[in-house]
């Protein structure tokens, strides 16, 4: 680990402009790297946060032919969504670039020429899937089959989202193109390795034993597993249409791999940063006083700790990560998030759903944090955070302490009398909140650090709960002023211990206490006169709203009919059955007909008697739907009749036939009706 280190680099995933931005992203990276920047300024430390929308691969091209457009559009209007989504949800960066722009195709061309040059890649030529039909090369992700470790027959070529196996598209069994559904055919081409086998030992020594106590479990143990099973050479070129070119002769029609050209990334937008700025961009990537700090999903652990080290190893003149701390993944409601299948919290959608509520998602997201293991988002604890402890923990201190001052003193801090023991006991514990979070953060222990900010809030309603000051006015207005001067303090300290975590709401509080000018971190840790004797506040203002069960319930009935439109779209219809000839529907006699009567079988869960008027005649028609409708309601609708089905007894009552049902995609019974208006009851089908 680096200590004290001169500046910090700090780098949030870039994310794939194929869609907008959902919770598991916000949780896994932009949440918790966000906290860190912003706690590191507090400190006023030289800081550098930087991302940028990730443009190339196959992800993009599968996007532009699902939706019908070209790449250049893909990316466009996605890049737009997640620029906007980022920024009205405060994420920090200092610059959030494109691996489109000009500055990045030059940087990673000149990256991977240095390499080039130096005799770093290894130039092969090998067997690679080919579609035949559509006439390409099948990158990666245009490849599913069965994983060979888990079964998994929905692996993708470079990745099993089941198990977490990193693979090549050769490897996966029974391989189809998701282009045309083709099996892909071997055909050979040429293409550039990375020899990480040259890295093993490097890499061994590096992370094995140089981090083996500093970083996290679940990252230590997923480099360690790929470094004890061997590692190969790592083709960085593909064969695509879409990306940033291989810069050496003899590479027409390549393109670099996305996991080589995507991490240059940050290195590209920190140029674009400096340019701006009139910075020197080298030394933060270039100083060993510099602590590089990659946050990232459990997902890119493979090319943050392994891959992209050997790169910039490889290179010879960068410095290397001091940490990963990679998060695992967040569920919802029970279910994978899943972007193809919408089954998403979407950012930009939340934002319009929950107006100037953007620290309620970041309080929920970093309390529920996936930080060792998956955890779960759903609505329902989402209200609860929000209800039982934003509103009626800090929510609540807040607004007593400036209904009072403003009740007690027209919003003056009071000039305080000798302080008490409990006064010098609760200013004191204030006072040590600082490191405590802070030990949690440097240890990107984020929902610990949550926990103790919110602690902050608990040890203020504490005191006014003990001290009682709305008593003691009358008797002891002196002592009063004490109090509410303590309380103040509270106050004024979580306008800024907050602001890493609850940006909105440090804003908020700081124009109710109207303090002009954000209080440095260490401030809190130095001074008892955080909010001085005489100075001013606002009035109250809730800091938070209860969310009621009507907006969560909307959530969950979104989320519902995600659910459902999935199946839809999913439902494999059953086989057909053997055929017949014409001669064997001729002899069916259906015909159209109105329910006239229903009501419930005696002693029966599922029958209805139905009077149902064919036509031809109105007769008794026996059914099994009563667990799917109310006699009431099915009175006068239009159904469809097999009439010469031979007559059955059931339970005494002589049925004539039968009605057509089918059922939807949640499994419930339909009737199966003509939709054309006018048409006569006993009008046949034929």
């Amino acid at each position: 680990m680096i200590q004290n280190p001169k500046r910090y680099t700090i780098t949030a995933a870039l994310p794939y402009t194929n869609g907008p931005i959902h919770i598991g992203h916000l949780a896994g990276v932009y949440v918790p790297s966000d906290i860190y920047s912003r706690y590191l300024r507090l400190q006023g430390r030289d800081v550098l946060f930087v991302c940028g929308s990730d443009e190339h691969g196959v992800a993009i091209s599968m996007k532009a032919k699902k939706e019908g457009i070209t790449p250049q559009e893909v990316i466009d209007k996605y890049d737009g969504i997640i620029r906007k989504s980022f920024s009205d949800f405060g994420i920090s960066f200092d610059n959030y670039s494109r691996t489109s722009a000009k500055i990045h195709h030059d940087t990673a061309s000149e990256f991977f020429k240095k390499l080039y040059d130096k005799g770093d890649f290894i130039e092969e030529v090998t067997e690679q899937l080919y579609d035949a039909k559509a006439d390409q090369f099948l990158a990666d992700r245009f490849v599913v089959g069965t994983c060979p470790k888990c079964g998994n027959e929905e692996a993708y070529g470079d990745q099993c989202e089941k198990c977490g196996s990193t693979l090549n598209a050769t490897d996966l069994i029974n391989p189809k193109s998701t282009i045309t559904g083709e099996t892909p055919i071997m055909k050979a081409t040429k293409h550039w390795f990375l020899p990480l086998d040259r890295y093993e030992d490097f890499l061994k020594e590096w992370i094995l034993v140089g981090h083996k106590n500093d970083w996290k479990p679940n990252v230590y143990g997923q480099v360690k597993s790929w470094i004890d099973g061997g590692l190969e050479p790592r083709a960085v070129t593909r064969d695509l249409d879409w990306g940033i070119d291989v810069p050496v002769e003899g590479a027409e029609g390549k393109k670099l791999y996305v996991w080589f050209d995507a991490p240059i990334g940050y290195i590209s937008s920190t140029k674009e940063w400096a340019l701006r700025e009139g910075k020197d961009w080298e030394p933060y990537w270039k100083d060993q006083d510099t602590k590089l700090v990659h946050f990232i999903g459990k997902d890119n652990i493979v090319f943050h700790c392994i891959i992209f080290p050997a790169m910039l190893k490889a290179e010879g003149s960068y410095i290397l990560p001091d940490n990963v701390p990679a998060n695992e993944f967040l569920n919802l409601e029970g279910n994978k998030l899943s972007t193809s299948k919408n089954w998403a919290v979407w950012l930009h959608e939340y934002l319009e759903e929950f107006p100037n509520q953007q620290d309620v998602l970041r309080y929920a997201l970093t309390s529920n944090a996936p930080e060792t293991k998956d955890n779960d988002f759903t609505w329902k604890d989402f209200q609860a955070r929000n209800n039982n402890e934003l509103v009626a923990i800090y929510g609540n201190f807040i607004n007593r302490v400036v209904v009072l001052t403003n009740k007690y003193y027209n919003g003056l801090v009071p000039q305080p009398y000798e302080f008490s023991e409990v006064d010098e006991a609760t200013l004191t514990e204030l006072k040590a909140y600082p490191a405590v979070i802070s030990s949690s953060l440097e240890r990107y222990r984020f929902r610990e650090a949550l926990s103790e900010l919110m602690n902050v809030a608990r040890l203020g309603n504490k005191y006014l709960a003990d001290e009682e000051p709305w008593k003691v006015i009358k008797d002891n207005p002196e002592r009063v002023q004490t109090q509410m001067y303590v309380a103040l303090q509270i106050a004024a300290a979580l306008s800024s211990l907050c602001e890493p975590f609850l940006p909105f709401t440090a804003k908020k509080l700081s124009r109710i206490l109207k303090i002009e000018h954000p209080l440095n971190w260490n401030s809190v840790a130095q001074n008892s006169d955080l909010i001085p004797a005489g100075h001013q506040i606002g009035e109250a203002e809730l800091l938070f709203a209860k969310i009621e069960d009507e907006e969560i319930q909307k959530q969950i009935d979104k989320l519902e009919a995600t659910k459902t439109a999935n199946k839809a779209e999913n439902k494999i219809a059953e086989p057909q059955k053997e055929a017949i000839q014409f001669e064997d529907f001729a002899k069916m006699d259906i015909r159209t007909g109105t329910i006239l009567e229903a009501e419930k079988m005696p002693k029966a869960n599922k029958l209805l008697i139905l009077k149902i008027d064919t036509g031809i005649d109105v007769r008794t028609i026996v059914s099994g739907i009563a667990e799917s409708f109310k006699p009431e309601d099915i009175i006068g609708k239009k159904v469809t009749v097999l009439v010469n089905l031979v007559p059955r007894n059931l339970r005494g009552v002589e049925s004539q036939g039968m009605i057509l049902m089918t059922t939807n995609a949640e499994g419930k019974l339909v009737f199966v009706n003509p939709d054309t208006d006018g048409v006569a009851n006993g009008e046949t089908i034929n």
